[in-house]
This record gives C-alpha cells, sequence and structure tokens, in this order.
C-alpha cells in the first residue's frame, strides 16, 4: 500500500513553471524534478554544458522559492535559524548561509540579500514549502514572511553574460559577485544580482511573470545566448564542485561535514547562538568524522550518486553526485569519506554494477571558478 493510499491524500500533481509552453516550443525535453515540470535539455547536455562554458546559457530557476522577509530585529531573527553574519550585510550584498536544524543538520542551503527594507532569500525548490514551514514557525511574530509566487528567476551564466544582460539591463554590468541591486526593464520592476550556481560569472534575474517570456525572447534572440536545461546546470555545478540539495547535503549532514565552513561567519563562531553550534563548533575545532570531497575516476565509466566507496574491502562512504565532466573530459565526483581518508591523492574504489571502479580523492572545484570580484576582495 502507498504512502497516499495509506493516508487517503491525493498526489501533488506535477507543476508546470510560468515559461513551461516557452520551454517545449523552443524544443526543451520536459522531466520531473523538485515538483515541477522542467527541461532537462534542448540541443543535448554537452552541448550546452560547453556553449555555457565559452558564451552565455539561460536557465529558467522560476521553481526556487522566492522569499522577502521584514519587520522589526529581521537580521537579528535570521541569525538566530542560520550560522552566517546577517546583521553585518550590507544593503546590495548577499550571501550564501544555511537554515540548519536544531542539532546542527542542513535544511537547505539559500542565499540572503539586503534588499534594504527587507531581506529576499532564494531557497530550493524542492523543499521550499518545508523551508516557509519552518521559518514561519520559528520566525517572531512580528517578522512577515511573503513568498513572492508573482515572480519568476532566470539565470544567465558563463563569459559572455555581462555583454549580453548589459544591453538589456545596463546598470548589470556594474556589479561584482554577490552583490545586487534593483533595476527596471520595459516599466517592469525586476532584480538582478552577480550570482549563480555555474562556477561561471553571471547573473540571477527576478522578474514578474508576465515580463518572463519577453525578457527570455530578448536574451536568446542574442548571438552569444542559448536556452540551457536541468542537464547541463548539473554538470556545471558538479564541475565547479558546488553541492546540490538533497543529494550532497540533508538533514543528517553539517556544515562542516559538507564542507561548508566558510558559511560560518567569524563572529558566529566566537559567539555560536545558531541551531546546532555545539556540534559544529567542535567539529570546527577537532574535525568533523566524515567530510565530503571531489574524486577523480580512472577510466570512462561514470560513477553515479549511491555508488559506495571502499578502501580495500572495507566500505568507508558513498558518492553524493557524479557523472560525466565535459569540460574536464572525464568521469568525477563528489561524496562522503571518514576525515582520515579525506586528503587529496588518496586512493579510493567506488562499486559500480558490482564492479570497483578506482577513484582518487582530489580538492574541488575541478574546473576553477570565474566569478568577476571587487577588486582587492
Amino acid at each position: 500500500m502507498t504512502e497516499t493510499e495509506q493516508t487517503g491524500e491525493e498526489a501533488a500533481p506535477t507543476a508546470t513553471l510560468p515559461l513551461d509552453a516557452w520551454h517545449r516550443a523552443k524544443g526543451g525535453r520536459m522531466v520531473e524534478f523538485a515538483g515541477y515540470w522542467m527541461p532537462i535539455q534542448y540541443e543535448g547536455i554537452m552541448a550546452e554544458h560547453l556553449w555555457t562554458r565559452e558564451n552565455a546559457g539561460l536557465f529558467d530557476v522560476s521553481h526556487m522559492g522566492q522569499l522577502l522577509i521584514s519587520g522589526a530585529g529581521v537580521a537579528e531573527a535570521l541569525e538566530a535559524l542560520v550560522p552566517g553574519d546577517i546583521s553585518a550585510l550590507k544593503p546590495g550584498r548577499m550571501r550564501y548561509s544555511l537554515l540548519l536544524a536544531e542539532d546542527g543538520g542542513i535544511l537547505d542551503d539559500l542565499m540572503i540579500t539586503n534588499e534594504g527594507d527587507q531581506f529576499g532569500v532564494v531557497v530550493n525548490g524542492a523543499v521550499k514549502w518545508e523551508d516557509i514551514g519552518h521559518l514561519r514557525e520559528n520566525l517572531p511574530d512580528d517578522v512577515t514572511l511573503n513568498h513572492n509566487e508573482d515572480y519568476g528567476l532566470l539565470a544567465l551564466q558563463g563569459p559572455k553574460a555581462v555583454a549580453a544582460l548589459a544591453r538589456l539591463v545596463p546598470e548589470a554590468a556594474g556589479l561584482v559577485f554577490m552583490q545586487a541591486i534593483p533595476a527596471e526593464w520595459r516599466g517592469h520592476p525586476i532584480g538582478i544580482s552577480r550570482s549563480g550556481y555555474t562556477g561561471e560569472d553571471g547573473f540571477e534575474i527576478s522578474l514578474p511573470n508576465e515580463a518572463l517570456e519577453a525578457f527570455a525572447d530578448a536574451l536568446c534572440a542574442m548571438d552569444e545566448v542559448k536556452p540551457i536545461g536541468l542537464g547541463a546546470r548539473d554538470s556545471l555545478r558538479l564541475e565547479a564542485g558546488l553541492p546540490l540539495y538533497g543529494h550532497d547535503l540533508d538533514p543528517a549532514t553539517d556544515p562542516v561535514e559538507a564542507d561548508l565552513g566558510f558559511a560560518i561567519s567569524k563572529r558566529r563562531r566566537e559567539e555560536g547562538g545558531f541551531p546546532g553550534a555545539a556540534r559544529i563548533l567542535g567539529h570546527l575545532e577537532d574535525g568533523p568524522p566524515r567530510k565530503r570531497v571531489g574524486l577523480t575516476v580512472d577510466g570512462k565509466l561514470p560513477v553515479r550518486e549511491g555508488a559506495k566507496l571502499f578502501d580495500g574491502e572495507d566500505e568507508i562512504g558513498v558518492v553524493t553526485s557524479g557523472g560525466f565532466a565535459p569540460s574536464v573530459g572525464a568521469p568525477i565526483a563528489m561524496g562522503y569519506v571518514p576525515a582520515g581518508h579525506a586528503v587529496p591523492g588518496k586512493a579510493v574504489a567506488a562499486e559500480v554494477r558490482g564492479k570497483r571502479v578506482p577513484c582518487t580523492v582530489t580538492a574541488m572545484p575541478f574546473v576553477p571558478h570565474r566569478y568577476v570580484r571587487k577588486q582587492g576582495g
């Protein structure tokens, strides 16, 4: 008997993005992801991946949750739930952070932007309803949370993204990595940040649902821009060594194990005051029992999520993401191994269809990040 039959509830139907018809008209092959129909590819994952590395790729990430949080003491209220220094975040700046369970496990990774009179928070689509419930339950009554369902989110990524976007919104060219501004396009209020999840330079653009199609058309009319699907987004973020929630991150994993210690700011390390601080600060001090690492793979056989990792005959860990890396020209993976094995050059093996495939622990990213940072920053 299924869970649905047991509870008598009907499974929620797969939702469609505001640009669903646009994707299909462009030849997008649609798959179910995070509760939505999303394009996994248009002309092919490898071609789309390499196009983004060399030109500019347009991704529809409107399945993400866009939240607006405001009210008295909002920065301090957020700091009670995440390990980042939100109070020190200046208007127009953004920060990667983590929504933590009471024991320090990761409920989601998210982006927080100081928009002046409020904070914008972008959460992962697969857990956005859980995140909203958690935030509403744990934020003080005088802090207001709005889920901005009237806006979609596009990501323009790649070395030619800045030239393309600046034709439509010239002020975008003045941004640096992790900086955001409000802007306007054809009378529509939009938000632009120099950010993304591919390791490339690029932007995320939040704009009203009714403006999405015209904006996407305007970008894709440019020679350097093509629509890119979910498949290439995954291979790009894997090469960049970026974890995906629900695969590389979950409630059983804390930020230090996940190699995300950078998200715990200096002040928070000194003061604590966030969920699971004792566990997390202990792991920062003494080292975690296990750690997320990169893996290079010998041969051509891809090592996928769920593959067990071995040192000799001892099972030591598991692969959480893996596949062929077009820019590397070989399979790569990431996964968790005991801290003693989390040393670049350490030989391990992954079990693929009953066969042991030699792998080597390696530092990440596999492909260098190309973010445009503030000079001297």
